[in-house]
């Protein structure tokens, strides 16, 4: 596995809890039934694996996998919070998926901003398809961070992200991950495979205001911080103009920014 390169800290929490199958898995909620088993890979906060599911209702089964049991108890607490007891959380590695362990094969298996952060993305699509029913469907979906976009520009934004990739990568991932999907599943041997994008957006002053605070706390007080820090990227005075310079942008009336996702949907 890589190193996590987000940490687990509150801020990144904050971020996580905010996503839903609605504003993050939009392209598989259409195949989800009643009665279907699935895997939800990376089910970090365990805000989209609660939709998925009441998707699939009480008469179908969702294991929820995660690489540490510190992020698994995260999925179980939010479960619990929502009242779901017909979903368990796991610890296992994506990489070699124990099917016995697991329940047996499912229809569906899902994975959200996963495979950017994983030591070999084709191999963990891999085994997502090996533990899928014949005529099961694998959905991903991964930011690409080379293709976000804003304005205005501040110098600021542009070393955030030259920052960011430059962590990302020092940790074994793939921050472009989006773009690179499609490739991946066929280079796991996926022949049967639906591509597409989708974007989030933060263009009001409360959505800025929300997504400027987020990164300027990652910038400055989480597991990316202390990596760039340790690792001699930028100092601590830097890390705070890159904050500024996010709040400088969440403030400007004329601030957007849109945040683009490849997605996947793989049939077995």
């Amino acid at each position: 596995m890589t190193t996590y390169t987000h940490g687990h800290a509150e801020a990144v929490l904050r971020s996580h809890r905010w996503r839903t199958a609605a504003n993050s898995a939009g392209h598989l909620l259409p195949h989800l039934r009643e009665g279907q088993r699935l895997l939800d890979v990376g089910s970090g906060t365990g805000t989209i694996t609660a939709d998925l599911t009441r998707a699939v209702g009480e008469s179908g089964e969702v294991v929820a996998l995660e690489v540490t049991e510190e992020a698994a108890a995260l999925t179980r607490a939010e479960l619990e919070r929502q009242g779901i007891g017909w979903a368990r959380a796991v610890v296992g590695d994506v990489h070699a998926l124990d099917l016995d362990a697991l329940g047996g094969p499912f229809d569906v298996v899902h994975a959200h901003q996963v495979l950017q952060h994983v030591a070999d993305p084709v191999g963990a699509l891999r085994e997502m398809l090996r533990v899928t029913r014949p005529g099961g469907l694998v959905a991903a979906r991964d930011s690409d961070y080379g293709r976000f976009a804003w304005h205005p520009a501040p110098a600021g934004l542009d070393r955030w992200l030259e920052l960011y990739t430059a962590a990302a990568r020092a940790n074994g991932g793939e921050p472009d991950a989006g773009r690179r999907l499609l490739a991946w599943a066929h280079a796991a041997g996926a022949d049967d495979v639906e591509a597409g994008s989708s974007t989030w957006c933060f263009a009001t002053p409360e959505d800025r205001a929300w997504w400027a605070g987020l990164w300027a706390d990652r910038i400055t007080s989480t597991a990316l911080a202390s990596q760039l820090l340790a690792e001699g990227r930028a100092s601590e005075a830097e890390l705070a103009e890159v904050a500024d310079a996010w709040r400088a942008w969440a403030a400007d009336p004329d601030g957007w920014f849109s945040v683009l996702h490849g997605e996947i949907l793989v049939r077995a």
